[in-house]
Order: structure tokens, then sequence, then C-alpha cells
């Protein structure tokens, strides 16, 4: 399998505000001979993610940026196709975190790559509900949301990978659960599909007003994924002790100087009577992801916990479906097909 060509889109320069298709670059690199205790991984399917605008970026983060000229940085769904390990077979279907390019090479102990079973959910859905979004999400609301029956909780993000799956497992929490959309066709997702008991438009003239009948009790628990003018309105309604897990802030993602952008933090320290917050990683309960992923899994298998993808076509073109994150123009979790089998 060795002298296999693997066309891979590596970081071309640091985007400057929202990144363009000439920041980055497709090679073509020749696969060396896998050795002991490895296995060579064909990518099927290539997750985009908007953390992934934040490695793009030179500046402090919590992990480190990509490097110039580095593969950009993804989780993936593939197949084991040469094994030289006791751990995988060829044939075995996994999942890793290769990055935008069509074949890895992965040593067995590596601890992001993992097996899959297509058989019991879709390949493509061990990037999204389960996986690294949907792990975000349970992990979120129940280690770092802390919810009580009886609560309300709001999702901003209400139609995507991660807030979808929110505010399903709100519901199974017994939570009063408000989703906030970009449009009243996601609304109408997130209500009639989902399951939450009201969706927000946030682009609706009336947004304030709408997000406060929607909540007639306050708001206990808020699931941080937005940030900028959503933040502000959802802030005037907090209930003392309300708890606030911060799982992003898309809104300032593509600003120029992030240390001068209004963020969460700043919205959420200027209230008397602030919620707990902070940001939290999925990592941080990386000792528990086998919970989340069995969960999940069977959540989604039982079809407990309905899920939307948008997959578009072809690893040459990820770095245009990439801006799709920015726009809204996917629906629910964006996924690349690289390749079929």
């Amino acid at each position: 399998m060795s002298g296999l060509s693997n066309k891979r889109i590596v970081l071309a320069s640091r985007p400057i505000g929202e990144p363009k298709t000439d920041d980055f670059r497709l090679e073509t690199s020749t696969i060396a001979p896998i050795k002991d205790d490895e296995v060579l991984i064909k990518t099927l399917y290539l997750s985009l993610d908007p953390y992934m605008r934040g490695r793009m970026s030179a500046a402090k983060s919590y992990a480190d940026p990509v490097a110039i000229g580095e593969v950009m940085v993804a989780e993936t769904a593939g197949i084991v196709v040469e094994s030289k390990s006791d751990r995988y077979a060829v044939g075995d279907y996994v999942c890793c975190r290769s990055g935008w390019q069509e074949y890895f090479v992965s040593h067995h102990k590596d601890p992001m790559t993992y097996k899959v079973d297509p058989d019991k959910v879709p390949l493509s859905a061990y990037l999204g509900v389960c996986g690294m979004p949907g792990r975000t999400a349970y992990f979120g609301l129940i280690r770092e949301g802390k919810p009580v029956a009886g609560e309300t909780l709001v999702v901003s993000a209400a139609s995507g990978a991660v807030g979808s799956v929110v505010g399903q497992i709100g519901k199974k929490l017994g939570l009063h659960v408000v989703g906030i959309a970009g449009g009243e066709k996601k609304c109408a997702y997130v209500k009639e599909e989902l399951g939450f008991d009201e969706c927000v438009d946030y682009k609706a003239t009336d947004f304030d007003s709408a997000l406060k009948t929607a909540c007639p009790k306050g708001i206990d628990i808020y699931f941080e994924s937005v940030g900028g003018a959503v933040t502000e309105a959802v802030a005037k309604q907090f209930n003392l002790g309300a708890r606030a897990p911060i799982c992003g802030f898309i809104a300032s993602y593509n600003a120029t100087d992030i240390t001068k952008e209004r963020t969460p933090f700043h919205i959420f320290g200027e209230l008397e009577n602030p919620p707990e917050h902070k940001f939290f990683l999925v990592f941080d309960h990386y000792a528990d992801f086998a919970e989340a992923n069995n969960a999940l899994t069977d959540w989604v298998a039982n079809g407990e916990i309905k899920y939307k993808e948008t997959i578009a076509d072809g690893l040459e073109l990820a770095s245009e479906y990439f801006s799709w994150l920015f726009s809204g123009k996917n629906f629910g979790k964006l996924v690349v097909k690289v390749a079929d089998e």
C-alpha cells in the first residue's frame, strides 16, 4: 500500500477575518510504508467545525495553532486499508484525527483513533451527533449546566450539530427547552422535529420580546455557542443561580482582533448577578468519553435523538464548504464526503 498518492489540504496563510480559499493549498504527497503497530486509514468522511477557525490563527488559545504548511486539523471517519497491528484489522471502521487529507497513518495506541460500528448508526453520524459535537452537548449540559428538572434551558445555534443535541437531552431531563435559530425553516425544524418547547428566530425584529415570551419563568441555563446580540438578549433574563456553559462564540471568530471584541465573558461579567460561566472543553471530560459515546449511539439508534446533516462532496472544496459555517448555509452537522469505500 505504500507509495499511495495522498491529497491533503494544508494551511497556506493565516486568515485575516473570514478564511478565504487561497488561505489553503491542495498538495499531493506519497504515503510511506507503515511500521509495526501502525494502521493506514482511508478517509471516507471529514468533519468541518467552527473550532477550526481558532486553530488557523496564531493567537494564544487552548490548543496550538496549525503551522503554515501543515495539514488542517479535523476529525474524520474512515476504514482501515492496511494494518500492522493486532488491534485493528483491514476493513475496520474507525474515527481518527487525520485532518483534511485522503489517508492517515495512525499508531494503534493513539487515543483519538477508535473503532465505530456503521451498522448501528451511519458512519457520518460518528462525526456529529455520536462524535465530538454530541459529546460536547452531553458533557456541556449535564456536567457544566447542572440541570434540574423543571428549569428553563435556552440553546443558541439550536439547529446546529451541538445545539440540536443539547436541547434534545434537555427534554429527556425534564427541562423547558427554548431554542434560538436563524430563519423560519430552522426554527420550525427545532420545534416540530426535535421537540423543543419553543424556538425563537434571532433574525426577527421582535427577537428580544419573543425570547421573553418563550421563557416566562426566566432562564436558568444558557448553552452558549454564538455570542453577540443573541447573548445580550439572553443576559437580560437570567435567574439568580443561572449557569451558562460557554462552548464557543462564533459571532467573534472572524474578528481581525478578538481582544477588542465584546465576548460573552464581558456581557455576563457586567451583570449584577452574573451566571456561573466558563469556557469548557469537551476534552475536560475525556475519561468519560465512552459513557457519552454509548449513550448517544443508543439514543440515535433508538430514534430518541434526531439529527440533520449537510453532506458536501469532495475534499478539494473543503475550504469553500468551511465558509458555510459562518453564513449558516449548512443545516445541521457539516460533513464532507471524501471518498467511497
